[in-house]
Protein backbone atom coordinates (compact mmCIF):
# COMPACT_ATOMS: atom_id res chain seq x y z
CA UNK A 1 0.00 0.00 0.00
CA UNK A 2 1.20 3.62 -1.02
CA UNK A 3 1.76 5.75 1.48
CA UNK A 4 0.11 8.17 3.06
CA UNK A 5 2.32 11.02 2.56
CA UNK A 6 3.92 9.46 -1.17
CA UNK A 7 0.53 9.77 -2.44
CA UNK A 8 -0.62 13.21 -1.01
CA UNK A 9 3.18 14.81 -2.66
CA UNK A 10 1.87 12.81 -6.13
CA UNK A 11 -1.96 14.01 -6.34
CA UNK A 12 -0.54 17.91 -4.63
CA UNK A 13 1.50 18.28 -7.79
CA UNK A 14 -0.65 16.59 -9.93
CA UNK A 15 -3.17 19.65 -8.68
CA UNK A 16 -0.79 22.04 -8.98
CA UNK A 17 -0.32 21.54 -12.32
CA UNK A 18 -3.36 22.05 -13.58
CA UNK A 19 -4.23 24.92 -11.41
CA UNK A 20 -0.92 26.52 -13.63
CA UNK A 21 -2.30 25.49 -16.79
CA UNK A 22 -5.41 26.92 -15.76
CA UNK A 23 -3.60 30.51 -15.21
CA UNK A 24 -3.06 30.37 -11.46
CA UNK A 25 -7.32 29.53 -9.81
CA UNK A 26 -8.97 26.83 -9.95
CA UNK A 27 -12.82 26.64 -8.93
CA UNK A 28 -13.04 24.58 -5.75
CA UNK A 29 -15.67 21.92 -7.92
CA UNK A 30 -12.33 21.17 -10.13
CA UNK A 31 -10.02 21.20 -7.15
CA UNK A 32 -12.41 18.81 -5.42
CA UNK A 33 -13.21 16.67 -8.55
CA UNK A 34 -9.64 16.25 -9.22
CA UNK A 35 -9.03 15.38 -5.27
CA UNK A 36 -11.46 12.70 -4.94
CA UNK A 37 -11.61 10.91 -8.66
CA UNK A 38 -8.35 11.35 -10.25
CA UNK A 39 -7.37 7.90 -11.69
CA UNK A 40 -5.01 5.85 -9.53
CA UNK A 41 -4.32 9.25 -7.01
CA UNK A 42 -7.73 10.89 -5.99
CA UNK A 43 -9.77 9.36 -2.73
CA UNK A 44 -11.58 7.31 -4.45
CA UNK A 45 -8.98 6.08 -7.03
CA UNK A 46 -6.29 4.99 -4.79
CA UNK A 47 -7.31 1.94 -3.35
CA UNK A 48 -7.27 2.51 0.68
CA UNK A 49 -10.37 1.18 1.90
CA UNK A 50 -12.48 4.28 3.26
CA UNK A 51 -16.07 2.37 4.26
CA UNK A 52 -16.22 0.19 7.62
CA UNK A 53 -16.83 0.76 11.32
CA UNK A 54 -13.36 1.58 12.76
CA UNK A 55 -11.00 3.92 12.17
CA UNK A 56 -7.72 3.42 10.02
CA UNK A 57 -4.29 2.47 11.57
CA UNK A 58 -1.07 3.52 10.13
CA UNK A 59 2.19 1.79 10.34
CA UNK A 60 5.75 2.95 9.52
CA UNK A 61 3.95 5.50 7.80
CA UNK A 62 2.04 3.21 5.83
CA UNK A 63 -2.23 2.99 5.66
CA UNK A 64 -2.53 -0.81 6.84
CA UNK A 65 -6.04 -1.15 8.19
CA UNK A 66 -9.71 0.40 8.84
CA UNK A 67 -11.54 3.15 7.27
CA UNK A 68 -12.58 6.49 7.03
CA UNK A 69 -16.45 6.75 7.85
CA UNK A 70 -19.52 4.29 8.04
CA UNK A 71 -22.42 4.46 5.51
CA UNK A 72 -26.29 2.76 6.54
CA UNK A 73 -25.31 -0.42 4.83
CA UNK A 74 -22.08 -1.08 6.89
CA UNK A 75 -24.10 -0.25 10.11
CA UNK A 76 -26.30 -2.67 9.84
CA UNK A 77 -27.64 -5.06 7.39
CA UNK A 78 -31.51 -4.31 8.14
CA UNK A 79 -30.91 -0.79 6.33
CA UNK A 80 -30.52 -2.43 3.00
CA UNK A 81 -33.06 -5.60 3.91
CA UNK A 82 -35.96 -2.64 4.62
CA UNK A 83 -35.02 -0.41 1.73
CA UNK A 84 -35.32 -4.26 -0.26
CA UNK A 85 -39.00 -3.77 0.18
CA UNK A 86 -39.38 -0.50 -1.29
CA UNK A 87 -37.05 -1.47 -3.90
CA UNK A 88 -39.35 -4.37 -4.75
CA UNK A 89 -42.38 -2.37 -4.97
CA UNK A 90 -41.19 0.14 -6.78
CA UNK A 91 -40.22 -2.92 -9.12
CA UNK A 92 -43.38 -4.66 -9.28
CA UNK A 93 -45.49 -0.93 -10.05
CA UNK A 94 -43.07 0.01 -12.92
CA UNK A 95 -43.13 -3.41 -14.65
CA UNK A 96 -39.53 -3.48 -14.58
CA UNK A 97 -36.45 -6.05 -13.26
CA UNK A 98 -33.12 -4.24 -12.89
CA UNK A 99 -31.52 -2.05 -9.47
CA UNK A 100 -29.08 0.36 -11.23
CA UNK A 101 -26.94 1.14 -8.04
CA UNK A 102 -24.45 4.40 -8.60
CA UNK A 103 -21.65 4.93 -6.34
CA UNK A 104 -21.98 1.26 -4.82
CA UNK A 105 -19.02 1.63 -2.27
CA UNK A 106 -17.82 -1.69 -0.53
CA UNK A 107 -20.73 -3.25 -1.87
CA UNK A 108 -22.70 -4.24 0.96
CA UNK A 109 -26.04 -2.42 0.15
CA UNK A 110 -26.32 -4.49 -3.30
CA UNK A 111 -25.50 -7.58 -1.35
CA UNK A 112 -28.13 -6.89 1.27
CA UNK A 113 -30.64 -6.31 -1.58
CA UNK A 114 -30.40 -8.84 -3.16
CA UNK A 115 -29.96 -11.24 -0.19
CA UNK A 116 -33.55 -9.80 0.74
CA UNK A 117 -35.11 -9.68 -2.71
CA UNK A 118 -34.17 -13.17 -2.90
CA UNK A 119 -35.66 -14.20 0.79
CA UNK A 120 -38.31 -12.41 -0.22
CA UNK A 121 -39.00 -14.73 -3.00
CA UNK A 122 -38.31 -12.09 -5.91
CA UNK A 123 -34.88 -12.98 -7.14
CA UNK A 124 -33.27 -10.12 -9.31
CA UNK A 125 -32.35 -10.78 -12.77
CA UNK A 126 -30.03 -8.13 -12.93
CA UNK A 127 -28.62 -5.61 -10.49
CA UNK A 128 -25.85 -3.09 -12.28
CA UNK A 129 -23.79 -0.96 -10.72
CA UNK A 130 -22.21 2.44 -12.02
CA UNK A 131 -18.78 2.89 -10.01
CA UNK A 132 -15.93 4.80 -11.48
CA UNK A 133 -13.22 3.51 -9.09
CA UNK A 134 -11.85 0.77 -10.46
CA UNK A 135 -10.47 -0.27 -6.89
CA UNK A 136 -14.03 -0.17 -5.08
CA UNK A 137 -15.10 -2.30 -7.99
CA UNK A 138 -12.51 -4.62 -7.05
CA UNK A 139 -14.12 -4.70 -3.43
CA UNK A 140 -17.42 -5.16 -4.84
CA UNK A 141 -17.16 -7.90 -7.16
CA UNK A 142 -15.80 -9.83 -4.02
CA UNK A 143 -18.37 -8.67 -1.79
CA UNK A 144 -21.19 -9.79 -4.29
CA UNK A 145 -19.29 -13.43 -5.84
CA UNK A 146 -22.27 -14.95 -4.45
CA UNK A 147 -24.51 -12.99 -7.11
CA UNK A 148 -21.83 -13.11 -9.71
CA UNK A 149 -24.28 -14.19 -12.49
CA UNK A 150 -26.83 -11.48 -11.64
CA UNK A 151 -24.81 -8.45 -11.14
CA UNK A 152 -22.72 -6.19 -13.67
CA UNK A 153 -20.79 -2.91 -13.63
CA UNK A 154 -20.92 -0.21 -16.30
CA UNK A 155 -19.05 2.76 -17.13
CA UNK A 156 -21.91 4.79 -19.23
CA UNK A 157 -25.71 4.96 -19.01
CA UNK A 158 -28.16 3.35 -21.99
CA UNK A 159 -30.28 5.90 -23.91
CA UNK A 160 -33.37 4.41 -22.57
CA UNK A 161 -32.74 2.93 -18.89
CA UNK A 162 -35.69 0.64 -17.22
CA UNK A 163 -35.62 0.07 -13.73
CA UNK A 164 -34.80 1.55 -9.69
CA UNK A 165 -32.40 3.91 -9.55
CA UNK A 166 -30.08 3.99 -6.04
CA UNK A 167 -27.88 6.06 -5.14
CA UNK A 168 -26.59 6.41 -1.36
CA UNK A 169 -24.46 9.13 -0.02
CA UNK A 170 -23.42 9.60 -4.06
CA UNK A 171 -24.72 13.48 -4.02
CA UNK A 172 -22.58 14.68 -1.39
CA UNK A 173 -19.60 13.70 -3.05
CA UNK A 174 -20.41 15.44 -6.18
CA UNK A 175 -18.24 18.35 -6.49
CA UNK A 176 -19.63 21.87 -5.69
CA UNK A 177 -19.03 25.29 -6.63
CA UNK A 178 -18.35 27.70 -3.02
CA UNK A 179 -19.82 31.01 -3.21
CA UNK A 180 -18.63 33.81 -0.65
CA UNK A 181 -20.55 37.41 0.20
CA UNK A 182 -17.46 39.42 1.66
CA UNK A 183 -18.05 42.81 2.51
CA UNK A 184 -21.50 42.42 0.24
CA UNK A 185 -19.96 41.50 -2.71
CA UNK A 186 -20.51 37.82 -4.12
CA UNK A 187 -17.47 36.01 -4.87
CA UNK A 188 -16.74 32.22 -5.96
CA UNK A 189 -14.35 30.66 -3.90
CA UNK A 190 -11.35 28.34 -5.54
CA UNK A 191 -7.68 27.43 -5.00
CA UNK A 192 -4.61 28.77 -5.82
CA UNK A 193 -0.95 27.36 -5.12
CA UNK A 194 0.70 28.52 -1.92
CA UNK A 195 4.34 28.04 -0.82
CA UNK A 196 5.67 24.40 -1.39
CA UNK A 197 6.44 22.10 1.98
CA UNK A 198 9.57 21.64 3.10
CA UNK A 199 10.20 18.73 1.41
CA UNK A 200 9.27 20.70 -2.40
CA UNK A 201 5.51 19.00 -1.73
CA UNK A 202 3.25 21.68 -3.23
CA UNK A 203 0.40 23.38 -0.89
CA UNK A 204 -2.94 24.90 -1.43
CA UNK A 205 -4.53 28.30 -0.59
CA UNK A 206 -8.24 29.81 -0.86
CA UNK A 207 -8.60 32.73 -3.73
CA UNK A 208 -12.05 34.72 -4.48
CA UNK A 209 -13.28 36.29 -7.23
CA UNK A 210 -15.72 38.41 -7.97
CA UNK A 211 -18.91 36.50 -10.20
CA UNK A 212 -22.00 36.52 -11.14
CA UNK A 213 -23.16 33.41 -9.67
CA UNK A 214 -25.82 33.23 -7.06
CA UNK A 215 -27.10 30.95 -4.66
CA UNK A 216 -30.77 30.26 -5.66
CA UNK A 217 -31.75 32.12 -2.71
CA UNK A 218 -30.70 35.29 -1.61
CA UNK A 219 -29.48 34.54 2.19
CA UNK A 220 -30.99 37.64 4.52
CA UNK A 221 -28.90 40.10 6.03
CA UNK A 222 -25.39 41.57 4.66
CA UNK A 223 -23.31 39.50 7.01
CA UNK A 224 -19.93 37.30 5.08
CA UNK A 225 -21.67 34.25 3.76
CA UNK A 226 -20.14 31.73 2.61
CA UNK A 227 -22.27 28.27 1.07
CA UNK A 228 -22.49 26.11 -1.71
CA UNK A 229 -24.41 25.92 -5.03
CA UNK A 230 -24.50 22.38 -6.98
CA UNK A 231 -24.41 22.36 -10.63
CA UNK A 232 -22.74 18.58 -10.69
CA UNK A 233 -25.58 17.09 -8.53
CA UNK A 234 -27.88 18.61 -10.37
CA UNK A 235 -26.74 17.86 -13.79
CA UNK A 236 -26.47 14.35 -12.91
CA UNK A 237 -30.07 14.02 -11.95
CA UNK A 238 -31.52 16.06 -14.79
CA UNK A 239 -29.26 13.30 -17.12
CA UNK A 240 -31.17 10.35 -15.34
CA UNK A 241 -34.38 12.15 -15.96
CA UNK A 242 -33.48 12.05 -19.73
CA UNK A 243 -32.99 8.96 -19.97
CA UNK A 244 -35.16 6.78 -17.49
CA UNK A 245 -37.95 5.58 -20.00
CA UNK A 246 -39.76 3.60 -17.14
CA UNK A 247 -38.82 3.10 -13.38
CA UNK A 248 -38.22 5.21 -10.32
CA UNK A 249 -35.09 6.63 -8.44
CA UNK A 250 -34.73 6.67 -4.45
CA UNK A 251 -31.75 9.02 -3.40
CA UNK A 252 -30.90 9.15 -0.10
CA UNK A 253 -28.41 11.97 1.65
CA UNK A 254 -27.73 14.62 4.31
CA UNK A 255 -28.96 17.60 3.65
CA UNK A 256 -31.71 20.02 3.41
CA UNK A 257 -34.49 22.18 1.70
CA UNK A 258 -33.42 25.26 0.25
CA UNK A 259 -35.35 27.36 2.78
CA UNK A 260 -33.02 25.55 5.47
CA UNK A 261 -29.85 25.28 3.30
CA UNK A 262 -29.57 28.67 2.95
CA UNK A 263 -30.44 29.80 6.18
CA UNK A 264 -29.07 33.20 7.21
CA UNK A 265 -27.23 31.51 10.39
CA UNK A 266 -25.75 28.66 8.04
CA UNK A 267 -22.74 30.90 7.25
CA UNK A 268 -20.35 28.73 7.34
CA UNK A 269 -21.22 26.66 4.49
CA UNK A 270 -21.45 22.91 4.64
CA UNK A 271 -18.14 21.21 3.03
CA UNK A 272 -16.81 18.91 5.52
CA UNK A 273 -13.88 15.85 4.90
CA UNK A 274 -13.44 12.40 6.90
CA UNK A 275 -10.79 10.56 7.98
CA UNK A 276 -10.48 8.11 10.26
CA UNK A 277 -13.80 8.49 11.99
CA UNK A 278 -13.18 12.38 12.37
CA UNK A 279 -14.16 15.35 10.84
CA UNK A 280 -12.67 18.35 10.12
CA UNK A 281 -13.66 21.74 7.68
CA UNK A 282 -10.05 22.17 5.35
CA UNK A 283 -10.24 20.37 2.43
CA UNK A 284 -6.74 22.29 1.27
CA UNK A 285 -4.83 19.90 3.82
CA UNK A 286 -3.81 16.29 3.17
CA UNK A 287 -5.24 16.04 -0.14
CA UNK A 288 -6.25 12.61 -1.17
CA UNK A 289 -6.15 11.28 1.97
CA UNK A 290 -9.46 12.50 2.90
CA UNK A 291 -13.04 12.36 2.01
CA UNK A 292 -14.26 16.12 0.96
CA UNK A 293 -18.39 15.96 0.66
CA UNK A 294 -21.40 19.13 1.13
CA UNK A 295 -24.69 18.43 2.09
CA UNK A 296 -27.17 18.71 -0.47
CA UNK A 297 -29.45 21.31 -1.48
CA UNK A 298 -32.75 18.78 -1.85
CA UNK A 299 -35.05 21.57 -3.41
CA UNK A 300 -32.40 21.66 -6.43
CA UNK A 301 -32.19 18.37 -6.76
CA UNK A 302 -36.38 18.13 -6.91
CA UNK A 303 -36.50 20.68 -9.47
CA UNK A 304 -33.71 18.97 -11.71
CA UNK A 305 -35.79 16.00 -11.22
CA UNK A 306 -38.71 18.08 -12.85
CA UNK A 307 -36.99 20.04 -15.46
CA UNK A 308 -35.97 16.49 -16.86
CA UNK A 309 -39.75 15.16 -16.79
CA UNK A 310 -39.33 13.38 -13.67
CA UNK A 311 -42.42 13.72 -10.73
CA UNK A 312 -41.50 13.54 -7.06
CA UNK A 313 -42.62 10.62 -5.37
CA UNK A 314 -42.01 12.11 -1.77
CA UNK A 315 -39.55 13.55 0.51
CA UNK A 316 -38.81 12.67 3.84
CA UNK A 317 -35.94 12.14 6.88
CA UNK A 318 -34.48 8.86 6.76
CA UNK A 319 -35.90 7.74 9.87
CA UNK A 320 -39.47 8.22 8.62
CA UNK A 321 -38.70 6.86 5.15
CA UNK A 322 -37.22 3.66 6.72
CA UNK A 323 -40.02 3.36 9.43
CA UNK A 324 -42.57 3.00 6.59
CA UNK A 325 -40.88 0.03 5.03
CA UNK A 326 -40.85 -2.02 7.70
CA UNK A 327 -37.35 -1.44 9.89
CA UNK A 328 -39.29 -1.56 13.44
CA UNK A 329 -40.52 -4.99 12.22
CA UNK A 330 -37.00 -6.01 11.26
CA UNK A 331 -35.75 -5.23 14.05
CA UNK A 332 -38.39 -7.53 16.49
CA UNK A 333 -36.73 -10.19 14.48
CA UNK A 334 -33.24 -9.07 15.53
CA UNK A 335 -30.58 -9.51 18.09
CA UNK A 336 -30.11 -6.80 20.64
CA UNK A 337 -26.63 -5.71 19.01
CA UNK A 338 -28.58 -5.46 15.64
CA UNK A 339 -31.39 -3.59 17.28
CA UNK A 340 -28.99 -1.10 18.92
CA UNK A 341 -27.13 -0.21 15.46
CA UNK A 342 -30.63 0.26 13.60
CA UNK A 343 -31.63 2.48 16.06
CA UNK A 344 -28.83 5.15 14.63
CA UNK A 345 -30.64 4.77 11.19
CA UNK A 346 -33.80 6.17 12.64
CA UNK A 347 -32.75 8.58 15.98
CA UNK A 348 -33.12 12.20 14.95
CA UNK A 349 -29.75 13.11 16.81
CA UNK A 350 -28.11 9.84 14.56
CA UNK A 351 -28.91 9.35 11.46
CA UNK A 352 -32.55 9.80 11.40
CA UNK A 353 -33.23 13.53 11.18
CA UNK A 354 -30.20 14.64 9.49
CA UNK A 355 -30.31 12.20 6.26
CA UNK A 356 -33.13 12.52 3.80
CA UNK A 357 -34.72 10.37 0.78
CA UNK A 358 -36.14 11.96 -2.43
CA UNK A 359 -38.06 9.42 -4.88
CA UNK A 360 -38.87 10.33 -8.39
CA UNK A 361 -40.72 8.44 -10.67
CA UNK A 362 -41.13 8.33 -14.96
CA UNK A 363 -44.89 8.24 -15.83
CA UNK A 364 -48.17 7.89 -13.53
CA UNK A 365 -47.37 8.81 -10.13
CA UNK A 366 -48.39 6.32 -7.31
CA UNK A 367 -47.95 5.95 -3.67
CA UNK A 368 -44.55 4.61 -2.57
CA UNK A 369 -44.12 2.86 0.78
CA UNK A 370 -41.41 4.74 2.25
CA UNK A 371 -43.71 8.40 1.77
CA UNK A 372 -46.65 6.97 3.03
CA UNK A 373 -46.51 8.35 6.62
CA UNK A 374 -44.48 11.80 6.74
CA UNK A 375 -44.09 13.34 3.53
CA UNK A 376 -42.36 16.98 3.25
CA UNK A 377 -42.61 17.38 -0.41
CA UNK A 378 -44.11 20.50 0.04
CA UNK A 379 -40.95 21.68 2.15
CA UNK A 380 -39.13 21.43 -1.05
Amino acid sequence: MTSPHSLTSELARHIAGAICAAGGWIGFDVFMDQALYTPGLGYYAHGSSQFGALPYAVQDGTRVAGSDFVTSPGITPLFGWTLALQVAQALEVTGTQEVWEFGAGSGALALQILQALQAQGKPLPRYTIVDISSSLRARQQATLAAFAGQVRWVDALPDDLHGVVLGNEVLDAMPVKLLARVNGVWHERGVVLGAADSDGTPTFAWFDRPTDLRPPLAPEGAHDYLTEIHPQGESFVRTLGSKLARGAVFLIDYGFPAAEYYHPQRHMGTVMCHQAHQMDTDPLALVGQKDITAHVNFTGIALAGNEAGLGVLGYCNQGRFLMNCGLLQQMESADLPTRVMAQKLIMEHEMGELFKVIGFYQGEPWQALGFAHGDKTHTL
